[in-house]
């Protein structure tokens, strides 16, 4: 596993470590990367090295992933990719390749972005009690 810096993960993972409920994803994702097959990169972060073309406001408002053929992926297809690279998790990536299923994750995940602000008001007041 490297964190915030290139190295010799597969797929490298964009995330917003200002946000406590991406923080506490990418840690499930950190205990579960045995193989090290994930660089996690906090866009947070001021020194983050971003892939040309993407902002750190637009890689701080949705989830990307940089898969190791250098393809730049976000929303459902990022989340396929890191499931499809860690043990465990790689027959949601198999289910998600069902006709269909990306689809409906992704309809699914900007459903979650528009609560999100919400979720992560009730996620740091139920830490703190």
């Amino acid at each position: 596993m490297h964190e915030n810096g290139a190295g010799g993960a597969g797929t490298t993972v964009l995330y917003d470590g200002s946000c406590p409920l991406c923080k506490a994803e990418i840690g499930l994702y950190r205990d579960r990367d045995v193989d090290g097959r994930l660089c996690l990169v906090d866009v947070s972060a001021q020194n983050a090295a971003l892939p040309q073309g993407l902002d750190r406001q637009a890689a701080m408002a949705r989830f990307h992933v940089i898969a190791s053929d250098g393809q730049v992926l976000s929303g459902a297809a990022a989340f396929i990719e890191v499931w499809r690279a860690l043990p465990g998790w790689r027959w949601l990536a198999r289910l998600a390749a069902l006709p269909g299923v990306e689809p409906i994750l992704e309809v699914t995940y900007r459903a979650f972005l528009k609560a999100r602000p919400a979720m992560v008001r009730l996620f740091v007041a139920v830490k703190r009690f």
